[in-house]
């Protein structure tokens, strides 16, 4: 080898060894900021109780064969099946309101998952096994809600993050279809439009640590993933030992579009449904409408006195999402 390109392949391993060396010391040494429990953020006050006609967690088997839980809300008539996910930090049970109504008013049986790494039942707290294995947990929990119900029509739908959660699902390489979407003012990306608001102070991100993960992925490298990046400011009157603070890279990635997240939002090829409101503090969600105006099959509802609860706990979004699911 020449001198001269000894040289350069010299100093450009040891580029490569200092970049190498910043973007550990990112990881290990960037500390994910400790969650305030004095916090009213997201307007957590709206929170129905759950109350004791909660139903019992039922099982199925995840990606892996984990047990994993998820609740019933039966509709004696409807014909229709809606799963429904919820957002980051908690899980299941603050979905009650809206669950039982749809089964009420006999819009849909609707069934409520505790997203791995949430809920009571847990076994990995916070963390997934790796990025992608929530989609394929749902791809298992459509498959065990279709054994159940084989002439059902299957609807998949999130509030928040589990919107995201959904949006995700529906760009990716999934390997079973559903019928519909309902999105509930859905995370959409901490790039896009709608989630230029960091006032309401719910989340601590490591931007740091997530970034240097990020490169780390790019190029292959997968063993930090189980590292926190972001932690959650839930209001300490409501936590009972089972909501999540913290959140692993790979399950924040795995709960949300991907970087392309225009190109997930395309992956809506069925009717599809996106309500908000108006008071929500979270969200800029006025920029909903454009952001879906090229979905031909999807229709957004900016409600004019909901919050960011108030999707999952107002009549008035039950009445709506009723009316849609009856439509269908």
């Amino acid at each position: 080898m020449k001198p001269a390109v000894k040289r350069i392949v010299v100093i450009a391993g040891i580029s490569t060894g200092i970049f190498a060396a910043v973007l550990a010391g990112l990881v290990f040494f960037s500390t994910t900021e400790e969650p305030s429990g004095n916090m009213e953020s997201f307007a957590f006050s709206e929170v129905k109780e759950s109350g004791p006609d909660l139903p019992e967690l039922s099982f199925y088997k995840g990606a892996d064969s984990e047990r994993l839980a998820y609740r019933s809300y039966q509709s004696e008539e409807s014909e229709r099946i809606v799963i429904m996910l919820h957002g980051s930090g908690y899980h299941s049970s603050y979905l009650h309101p809206l669950a039982k109504e749809l089964a009420a008013q006999e819009a849909a049986t609707v069934v409520t998952p505790d997203l791995r790494g949430h809920g009571p039942t847990t076994e990995s707290r916070g963390d997934v096994d790796y990025v992608g294995q929530i989609e394929r947990d749902l791809e298992q929990l459509i498959v065990h809600v279709r054994e159940k119900y084989p002439e059902a029509s299957l609807y998949l739908g999130g509030h928040s993050s589990g919107g995201g959660s959904v949006i995700r699902f529906a760009g990716g390489s999934r390997e079973v279809d559903v019928d519909g979407y309902l999105l509930l003012t859905p995370y959409i990306h901490h790039n896009s439009e709608v989630n230029q608001n960091t006032g309401q102070g719910w989340s601590n991100p490591n931007i740091p640590r997530m970034a240097a993960l990020s490169i780390f992925n790019n190029l292959g490298v997968t063993f930090f993933n189980g590292k926190d990046v972001i932690s959650f400011n839930m209001p300490e009157s409501y936590r009972d030992g089972t909501e999540t603070l913290y959140y692993s890279y790979r399950l924040q990635t795995s709960m949300h579009p991907r970087d392309d997240y225009k190109k997930d939002i395309q992956g809506l090829e069925s009717d599809t449904l996106v309500i908000a409101g108006e008071k929500d503090r979270s969200f800029h969600v006025e920029a909903y409408p454009s952001l879906f105006e090229n979905q031909k099959h999807a229709e957004v509802v900016l409600k004019e006195d909901l919050s960011h609860f108030g999707v999952v706990t107002e009549s008035d979004s039950h009445e709506a999402i009723a009316s849609w699911l009856k439509n269908r």
